[in-house]
């Protein structure tokens, strides 16, 4: 880095650009989380049932989204959707599809060991009280998997905010593409991609604050 001459105006007169990104990156992080989420405990469910063929199906979703890499993912859905399956949708669509299916598979496992702490005094509580299999899954299960899974639900959700910056190699114009595009054209790449890296780390920060706070609470409701 000697004698190189930094030039933070590129920033400043690029930040239009780089927030038009910033826009595109939440609206994928809140979407997708909220998919994850939902589809999460859903296909808990699902890896988790007592019919043989639900379960197999759950648990191939979970491991394939789970160890492949989700920019493969990106790639897979985006160029062999249209290719072998004739779908043609908007990048923003697939990207979503892509980003939302990957985070429902971490979900599903987090969901799955939260379940699996929570004592079976409480089924059985509620089977004595006449609940049904489905009204049990929704006041005993859901309630108390979604308090013990809090943290590890955040930290995915970090992740995901993080891993939207993949969905620039589709041509999606997220912060990672407004900033890789702003480098290309004032040939200054160190201080916009360090402008983009602060911006990620100052909405990471926040969550995993939070992740540090439920944990502490988690532990203190335990015991």
């Amino acid at each position: 880095m000697n004698g190189y001459s930094w030039d933070f105006s590129v920033i400043s007169s690029g930040w239009p650009q780089l927030m038009s990104g910033l826009a595109i990156t939440l609206q994928l992080t809140v979407i997708c989380a909220v998919i994850g989420l939902v589809g999460g405990f859903l296909v808990c469910l699902m890896a988790m049932s007592r019919f043989l063929p639900l379960r197999w199906l759950a648990v191939t979703f979970i491991e394939l989204f789970r160890c492949t890499p989700a920019l493969v993912q990106i790639i897979w859905i985006f160029y062999c959707l249209p290719f072998f399956f004739g779908i043609f949708i908007d990048p923003f669509t697939m990207a979503i599809l892509a980003l939302g299916m990957n985070i429902t598979a971490f979900n599903a496992e987090a969901y799955r060991a939260a379940i699996q702490a929570i004592p079976s005094s409480h089924y059985d509580a509620g089977t004595a009280l006449g609940l049904s299999a489905f009204k049990r899954t929704i006041y005993i299960v859901l309630p108390q998997a979604l308090l013990i899974a809090i943290p590890v639900l955040l930290t995915n959700t970090i992740g995901l905010l993080q891993q939207t910056s993949l969905v620039a190699i589709v041509a999606i114009g997220d912060l990672m593409y407004q900033g890789k595009s702003l480098a290309t054209q004032s040939y200054r790449p160190i201080e916009i991609y360090s402008a983009v890296a602060l911006i990620y780390f100052l909405f990471s920060l926040p969550l995993s604050q939070i992740v540090g706070y439920c944990e502490k609470r988690l532990r203190d409701r335990l015991a």
